[in-house]
């Protein structure tokens, strides 16, 4: 689709913004200045939007607001949110009558002029995404980083050049309903998560398809050959099919033995020239070499594995303080998140901190995991119990070991957890679960984390 023409469309149609976020509020300014009639829509009331309801009401742009905020959805173009389900009957029936239903990333692949590569997983997806980025602009590209990594894309597709790179990190929010493919496609992972949005596991895995299902012979795919629900999608893949993997060297990709990390069997780097600690963050680096392969050269990658400090949030080192090192690693909004990350690379003296919001996901794998490394255990928020209870009827639980405590707030949290840490110990904030019961996101958990543990 063309840009220009696309913009000039829009004169004079009513556009719907269904969702006051951060991937919609750069949307209005853009869309009223090409003439079109902006309306929010929102579920919060004017009072909970705060400033962000005053400026918006005063740009021009209409509001609709409260719980009735998608009755008599009339306008001819409505963009969905990410979270917002694809199958709403309201949604339904806006396409019945005609109305186009369509999302920011959605456009953005339409427009782009330039090489897509997309990342998408249950784990992994933004480290691997800024990974892939830091790739392309140590060999000098200009790069334009966003999706669900926290930016819209589609505000600054006027200032993209066909020479640049655009990489996105995609939720299986966003690729529901996409119809187009990325040059290269990214899959690092996939275990349940999510499935209090998603109707059922099947669907989420379907949603994370769309990835490389619209792909062209011309494309490239890399897969997580060692996920068996990854490595299973590879006889659908129309292009060039990468795997990587831990277990055994795939016939085409990136191989480790434990020590080196290969491309098409070549040692490529030492697995300790990678500065970011946890397997978890090999198997990153290894899908964002498959995916950069041919495009950055190899002294480049190794320059970003050598130098790159990591994404916040992520098993971030806060301070250490009685000889005790504290970790956020608020990211962790899933079991095989935690298990991955934090119960993979700490062997010992561990005071994990974990719960929160529930997702219906399944929290018995997480037992086995947590007995056999975890000193104190702290459960907080809606998934607390069943993070107990799954820990009690593992096979290897031993009554005390882990310790088990309890903590209403992140507060209180913190504070058992400085006092059960020994020096030589470690705690981390690694809790399995999403943060929407106290936070509007995992950034907003981390960071209130380290306030309160700088605080100490």
């Amino acid at each position: 689709m063309d840009r220009d023409a696309f913009f000039r469309g829009l004169k004079g149609k009513r556009v719907a913004l269904c969702g006051i976020g951060r991937s919609h509020l750069p949307l209005v300014e853009l869309f009223l200045s090409h003439g079109a009639a902006v309306c929010l829509r929102d579920r919060r009331s004017m009072e909970e939007l705060g400033e962000t309801g005053k400026s918006l009401a005063e740009s021009g742009a209409s509001l609709v607001l409260g719980e009735n905020y998608l009755e008599d959805l009339c306008e001819d173009v409505i963009f969905r949110t990410p979270g917002m389900k694809f199958h709403l009957p309201q949604l339904e029936e806006a396409r019945a009558r005609g109305g186009v239903v369509t999302s920011e990333m959605e456009v953005f692949f339409d427009l782009c002029p330039c090489k897509i590569a997309a990342v998408t997983g249950s784990d992994g997806k933004t480290t691997t995404t800024t990974i892939l980025s830091e790739f392309y602009k140590a060999q000098g590209k200009r790069v334009h980083l966003g999706g669900n990594i926290g930016k819209p894309l589609l505000p600054e597709v006027n200032e993209i050049a066909p020479e640049d790179v655009a990489v996105a990190e995609l939720s299986s929010f966003q690729l529901i309903s996409m119809r187009r493919g990325p040059d290269t496609a990214v899959v690092t992972n996939l275990a349940p998560n999510h499935l209090d949005v998603h109707k059922d596991m099947e669907e989420y895995v379907s949603a994370k398809k769309n990835i490389f299902l619209h792909q062209t012979a011309f494309s490239r795919t890399v897969l997580n050959l060692d996920n068996e629900i990854t490595a299973g999608f590879a006889p659908e893949v129309r292009g060039d099919l990468w795997g990587f993997s831990r277990n055994s060297q795939p016939r085409r990709g990136v191989w480790c033995d434990g020590e080196s990390v290969y491309v098409h069997g070549e040692k490529l780097l030492a697995v300790s020239q990678i500065k970011l600690p946890g397997w978890h963050n090999v198997e990153n680096y290894m899908a964002a070499i498959a995916a950069a392969w041919g495009d950055v050269d190899p002294a480049r990658m190794i320059e970003v594995a050598e130098s790159f400090g990591g994404v916040e949030h992520r098993m971030e080192f806060v301070r250490e303080l009685d000889g005790v090192k504290y970790y956020n690693d608020s990211i962790a909004s899933s079991p095989s998140r935690t298990i991955s990350g934090t119960l993979a690379f700490y062997q010992k003296g561990l005071v994990l901190i974990c719960g929160g919001y529930d997702k219906h996901i399944p929290y018995e794998p997480l037992g086995p995991a947590i007995c056999g490394r975890v000193k104190t255990l702290i459960v907080m928020g809606d998934t607390g119990p069943k993070i107990e209870e799954a820990v009690r009827r593992a096979s290897n639980y031993r009554e005390g070991s882990p310790e088990i405590l309890h903590a209403k707030d992140m507060a209180g949290a913190v504070l058992l957890a400085q006092k059960a840490a020994a020096p030589g110990d470690t705690v981390s904030l690694s809790p399995a679960s999403a943060s929407f019961d106290l936070y509007p996101g995992f950034e907003a958990r981390g960071r209130h984390f380290k306030e309160l543990v700088n605080a100490l």
